[in-house]
């Protein structure tokens, strides 16, 4: 057992602590009727493009039609935010970020990776549009290819669920 595994979300966890309370969300993520604007960096291309194509495959899973979504080209991970912004603005149910920052020799890595999602961050909560950080942030080149396979464990395909969900959250909660 690895430690992740040892950190996954226990589904009759949620079952217990959802009968100690009198309101429990967690609704599913739905994907009828959303609308999903996603940025993506062309640097590192190789990866963001899979990282892009497992999101689109879990939108279309979930039922987002493909006149629903629309994708936004940025040069890296530094533009993301900028773009996500204007994004935001056309009133999407959510915008998902996709990128990769991979360690280099100098500490260039730690300043694009840290302002992309401090950037991110801020468009979410002055928007109030749910913003997704889907930028791998790896030591290797290795690392991000293994998190961009394209099966379940893709990050883009998880950073899209995890757009739907919020999106659900917030219109179950009547935010959005």
């Amino acid at each position: 057992m690895s430690s992740s595994d040892q950190t996954l979300l226990d589904p009759a966890a949620l079952e217990r602590l959802a009968g100690r309370v009198g309101r429990f969300l967690d609704p599913a993520p739905e994907g009828r009727g959303r609308r999903v604007a996603i940025a993506c960096a062309r640097f590192n291309g190789g990866v963001t493009t899979r990282l892009l194509e497992g999101a689109l495959e879990a939108l279309g899973e979930l039922g987002v039609e493909p006149h629903d979504v629309t994708v936004a080209w940025v040069a890296g991970a530094f533009e993301l935010p900028l773009a996500a912004r204007a994004l935001a603005g056309g009133a999407p149910d959510a915008v998902i970020a996709l990128g990769a920052v991979i360690r280099g020799d100098t500490g260039h890595y730690d300043f694009v990776a840290g302002e992309c999602a401090r950037g991110l961050q801020d468009v979410t909560l002055s928007t109030g549009v749910p913003v997704v950080f889907g930028v791998l942030t790896t030591d290797t080149v290795d690392q991000a290819l293994e998190r961009s396979r394209p099966d379940e464990s893709n990050k883009g395909r998880e950073a899209a669920l995890t757009a739907l969900a919020t999106a659900a959250l917030l219109r179950t909660l009547g935010a959005r």
